[in-house]
């Protein structure tokens, strides 16, 4: 066999082929054998005419498939491999000469995996964002712990106020007639929560257990349930009972049942210390990616469509599983958000693009720089993996396969990669603190603190299983895109599904 390699663009290779015209007759042969027996030919049963009865009869080309496909694999391998080529899609082939006693002629064109331009990524400057934990913060941090261990006191006949919980039945109706989705028994409401209608908590307040009442309210304009949009509804409301929040005293006492502290003065120090590791952690991986990109966005490449395409899959399959943990159905999100599965894959593409071109980039950084993941190196990141994930090093070192263990390597030159992004960076620490916060701001901020640092330890570290880099002719088999990253800031969280359909039609979604 001999081969040509020609470089079609800087993202495709054309492979031209000859096959000596005895291997090609060897693999005429073994398709006669391997086919005879589906062959129908008048005065022969199946699998005994001779193959030159066969031929003369549907013609010679009734063996080339067959035949081109049991050389094609291992041609099209040998070359791949030898010329060090990365495949991500199938090879588009093309025949230019084929038949017995001749030397089959094609070529194979193929994306690989595109050169890549680097930019300037030794000159980049960014900030590190240190804001200082203000007290608000830790207040925050505390009111989460403090809700573990709030306490609900029946307030017997007593009025509801704002920040109780009614246990109620109601039954809404249109003009007299009830309508799906209105009524719900034994609902536990919150006032204040502002998870029904406008107006019909502010109704709910002062009415006491055993009361009932009728409620009028209005569903706003633009609400979700379109033969309720806009319309007056009437709720026949009872309270089945009242309670009230009993928070404890912030003491030693309260310390010592949501912390490991003796004191309530070093269990406040405690949680300083803890939002101050998150803060630093999080801006590290703001940093990073901050980095990252814009080594991204300074270099050029031109990637296949096939590679993008296969992200897209990825990313949908990932928001699928994250349904799951949530206890949601992809089907069901599609029908109440009326989206069909291709409009969200669709709307993947731009992430899946920059997502693969990261991937790329970082790959030709480690090869410009000459960088390589050490043994020790290698043996930290399972490690630190091991650590997190509560398992015993030597047994989880033991348990993992060969991909699993390419793809520490693999988080290690990442590592490294952006490691050296750092070092040659002009990076700036900004230690201000942030400008007029609300106390929504502050929580939300504290919150995503250690959503941050949860998502670190959870998603970036988690070995995923990887595609094997070998130069394979079947595009599932070329490597794969989903390479370790460097750390991502943390989602957006999905909203969270709603206790029940009746919540669902009552409240202002």
């Amino acid at each position: 066999m001999s081969y040509q390699v020609e470089r079609v663009s800087s993202n495709q290779q054309k492979i031209s082929f000859e096959i000596p015209a005895a291997a090609f007759d060897e693999a005429m042969q073994k398709a006669y054998l391997k086919t005879r027996g589906r062959i129908n030919v008048p005065g022969f049963r199946k699998g005994k005419a001779p193959r030159k009865l066969i031929e003369n009869m549907y013609g010679e080309g009734v063996f080339y498939d067959d035949a081109f496909d049991l050389v094609f694999p291992d041609a099209y391998k040998e070359a791949v491999e030898a010329e060090d080529l990365f495949p991500v899609d199938q090879p588009e082939i093309d025949l230019e000469e084929i038949g017995a006693g001749k030397d089959l002629k094609f070529t194979a064109t193929v994306f690989v995996r595109p050169e890549v331009t680097l930019g300037d990524y030794k000159s980049l400057t960014a900030t590190r964002h240190l804001h200082p934990i203000t007290q608000e913060q830790i207040d925050a941090r505390i009111a989460r712990d403090m809700e573990k261990v709030t306490t609900q006191e029946d307030i017997g006949e007593e009025a509801l106020k704002e920040g109780d919980t009614a246990d109620i039945d109601y039954l809404g109706t249109l003009e007299g007639t009830p309508f799906e989705g209105g009524e719900d028994k034994g609902h536990k409401l919150r006032l204040g929560s502002n998870t029904f209608i406008p107006g019909f908590e502010e109704q709910v307040v002062g009415m006491k257990a055993g009361e009932e009442r009728d409620i009028t309210v209005t569903f706003p304009a633009e609400y979700h349930a379109e033969n309720l949009a806009g319309k007056e509804a009437v709720f026949h409301v009872k309270v089945n009972a009242a309670t009230r929040e009993v928070k404890p005293e912030l003491d030693d006492e309260f310390a010592q049942d949501v912390s490991e502290h003796s004191t309530y003065e070093a269990y406040r120090t405690a949680i300083e210390e803890e939002l101050t590791k998150q803060r630093d952690q999080h801006a590290e991986t703001h940093l990073e990616n901050d980095l990252v990109q814009q080594a991204v966005d300074q270099s050029d490449c031109d990637i296949p469509e096939a590679m993008i395409q296969r992200q897209m899959d990825y990313l949908l399959q990932n928001m699928r599983i994250r349904m799951m943990y949530q206890g949601l159905r992809m089907e069901d999100y599609m029908r109440y958000t009326n989206t069909t599965q291709e409009q969200l894959r669709e709307n993947f593409r731009q992430d899946a693009q920059n997502n693969v071109k990261t991937d790329l980039v970082l790959d030709a950084i480690r090869k410009q720089e000459g960088l390589e993941a050490s043994e020790d190196e290698v043996d930290s990141e399972i490690r630190r993996h091991a650590e997190e994930t509560g398992r015993e090093l030597e047994g989880y070192k033991a348990s993992l396969n060969d991909n699993q263990l390419e793809n520490f390597k693999d988080i290690a030159v990442n590592r490294k990669v952006v490691n050296l992004l750092k070092e040659n960076a002009q990076v700036t620490d900004h230690t201000e603190a942030h400008e007029e916060l609300t106390v929504e701001d502050i929580a939300q901020a504290t919150q995503a603190l250690e959503e941050a640092a949860q998502d670190d330890g959870e998603a970036e570290e988690k070995p995923a299983p990887k595609a094997k880099k070998a130069k394979k002719a079947d595009a599932q088999e070329a490597e794969a895109e989903e390479k370790p990253k460097a750390k991502k800031a943390p989602a957006k969280r999905a909203a969270k599904k709603k206790d029940s359909d009746t919540e669902q039609d009552a409240s202002d979604q």
